[in-house]
């Protein structure tokens, strides 16, 4: 296949900001990838307030904005573009994700993905999810191809943002699925404690495992049923946080006990696997309090990569799906997301 240049772009749930990363993707009987450049553009407060109020729009207001994010998702990589020079041949966006509803076969990321390829005058490939919900699937999660194609060196990929999630290879399919909430519950704590989030988990760190909160949170019902399976934000506002404005506990209370529930689910969902290693991205691998709760609790060797990657492995694994998206290829497997077959998904944009 063609070698090609492709930017990812990635917003997660926790709000953080845009993530994107230049990559060059080629294939010669293995997958290779190069990352030329990345970075992280931190929302400034009034898209943090846009993207953060936008579930409880109106359609038509929702609509107006889809089309704006689209709009500044595109100057963004017009300035990412210019900053290092770049010649990429493609744009794969996630775009930022508004609902999710699978079982109710609805999910909506917005970043509209024509106005995007208008802005920058490159091909966009958006809406990754979609083409699976309709086939049955979670549509969700999509990174597992390419932790299969790019890093199928570790035994297990478990990513740390605003939900955890892992995938590993068992029975010869890739077994993948949302794990527990994460960042997006500890950084809004964090919040209430003044912060923007918990640097190396410090506030958790001081706080005390609350053995009452613990056993509640074990007991809820996500947790009792195997994957596939996925967590939306709907699903932690209506009955993870609850839990915790009920126990009525001091901040750092809570997020120590969060920790150590990240960790206990973690190990609940990776016992059953021989001992091996795990590849640990996204934010929550720099929360030292929160790796000290999965490390003791977990079986399996614990190996953080370089900052870039941890930072940016979601960003280009989305590359990848474009990439894969553009020549026609599988790019979400059915195993992952109980579709009835696997897809080549996302909508394809020309300027």
């Amino acid at each position: 296949m063609e070698t090609k240049t492709v930017i990812g772009l990635m917003s997660g749930t926790s709000l953080d900001g845009v993530d994107l990363a230049c990559c060059r993707f080629s294939y010669n009987g293995q997958w290779h990838y190069e990352v030329l450049a990345t970075e992280c553009i931190l929302y400034p407060a009034i898209w943090k307030k846009k993207l953060n109020t936008a579930f409880h729009m109106e359609p038509t207001r929702l609509a107006a904005l889809d089309i704006e994010y689209g709009s500044y998702l595109g100057d963004l990589v017009a300035a990412f573009v210019r900053k290092y020079n770049l010649k990429p041949d493609l744009i794969a966006s996630h775009g930022h994700t508004i609902f999710h509803k699978p079982e109710e076969a609805y999910t909506l990321q917005i970043g509209h993905g024509k106005r995007l390829a208008e802005t920058t005058g490159i091909t966009v490939v958006n809406d990754f999810r979609k083409a699976d919900v309709q086939k049955g699937g979670q549509g969700a999660p999509l990174v597992p191809i390419g932790d299969r194609l790019l890093f199928g060196d570790f035994g297990i990929c478990l990513n740390i943002g605003g939900i955890a999630n892992l995938s590993f290879e068992q029975n010869q399919n890739r077994v993948a699925y949302d794990v527990c909430p994460a960042n997006q519950v500890l950084n809004l704590l964090a919040q209430q404690a003044g912060s923007d989030y918990d640097e190396n988990g410090r506030i958790a760190g001081s706080g005390q495992l609350n053995q009452d909160l613990l056993q509640k949170l074990n007991t809820l019902d996500f947790y009792q049923h195997n994957g596939p399976k996925s967590l939306g934000r709907e699903w932690v506002q209506q009955v993870f946080l609850p839990d915790l404005n009920q126990a009525a506990l001091p901040i750092n209370d809570l997020m120590s006990t969060v920790c150590h529930h990240i960790a206990v689910q973690l190990a609940k969902a990776t016992d059953h696997l021989k001992p091996t290693t795990m590849l640990v991205t996204g934010g929550g691998a720099f929360n030292t309090f929160l790796m000290d709760c999965i490390r003791s609790q977990s079986k399996h060797t614990v190996a953080i990569p370089e900052a870039q990657l941890v930072n940016y492995k979601e960003a280009i694994v989305f590359a990848f799906l474009g990439y894969l998206r553009i020549n026609g290829l599988i790019n979400c497997l059915s195993s992952v997301t109980g579709a009835y077959e696997d897809s080549s998904c996302g909508d394809i944009h020309h300027p």
